[in-house]
């Protein structure tokens, strides 16, 4: 499959659901990484288990995925789907009925991605919102991925936003954790408006925006509803304010 970095953003299964999140401190230190630990750690494992070192029943749950939308990138392909049948009369039910046939890939992207956010942060938690606003920033900076040159932990590139939010809101009109979608989508929002204004690049740590421009983005997406962020995300690439 051709995948790009981040477009997956799906989660461990090593990751175990009700495991209390460690403290930072618990983390093992790493030598010139900036911003956050946790974090950073956080978009780290994202990156382990979803693309580095995906486990077996993860690269089948994107090869069926990819088969069902038509492209080698399933996050683009439901991302040009959205696009074109949010668009038009009938949905959501329409997308609802695209989606349905692989709602069991669907189940297990979100139940993934939900196990990797309840380990690191409780869901209510106002810093999981924070780890949202550091990546669209580009201020988390993890030299583990020195490598590859993609030390920053943030969205490349930037549309991959639309795909997420377009496969989330699959998952929502089929009822897959609908109300916690309905909370962190506003929130994906968010990173996406942030790192519009950052610019932040791949491998050089961002300086950080100012407070009072964060907060007011803040502000702004978090108490969207799913069909407010329909009609934003059809933006591209920038959010239309």
């Amino acid at each position: 499959m051709s995948l790009t970095r981040r477009s997956l953003l799906t989660a461990s299964v090593l990751l175990v659901p009700g495991v209390a999140a460690a403290a930072a401190t618990d983390f093992p230190p790493v030598p010139g990484m900036l911003g956050d630990r946790r974090a950073n750690e956080m978009w780290y494992q994202f990156d382990e288990v979803a693309f580095y070192n995906a486990s077996q029943e993860i690269q089948d749950t994107y090869a069926t995925l990819a088969a069902h939308v038509g492209v080698p990138n399933f996050v683009d392909g439901f991302r040009d789907v959205w696009l074109d049948l949010s668009s038009k009369p009938g949905y959501p039910g329409t997308y609802a009925d695209f989606a349905r046939p692989v709602r069991r890939e669907l189940q297990t992207l979100s139940t993934l991605q939900l196990t990797s956010f309840d380990t690191y942060y409780s869901p209510d938690s106002a810093r999981f919102v924070d780890a949202f606003g550091w990546f669209g920033e580009g201020v988390l900076f993890d030299p583990r991925r020195a490598a590859l040159e993609q030390q920053v932990h943030t969205m490349v590139p930037i549309t991959n936003y639309h795909g997420w939010h377009a496969y989330v809101r699959a998952m929502m009109v089929l009822g897959i954790d609908t109300a916690r979608w309905a909370r962190i989508d506003p929130a994906i929002g968010f990173a996406w408006a942030v790192q519009s204004v950052a610019n932040p690049s791949a491998n050089t740590p961002n300086p950080s925006l100012p407070v009072d421009k964060v907060r007011a983005l803040r502000d702004s997406w978090l108490p969207r509803t799913p069909e407010q962020l329909d009609r934003d995300f059809k933006s591209i690439p920038y959010p239309a304010n």
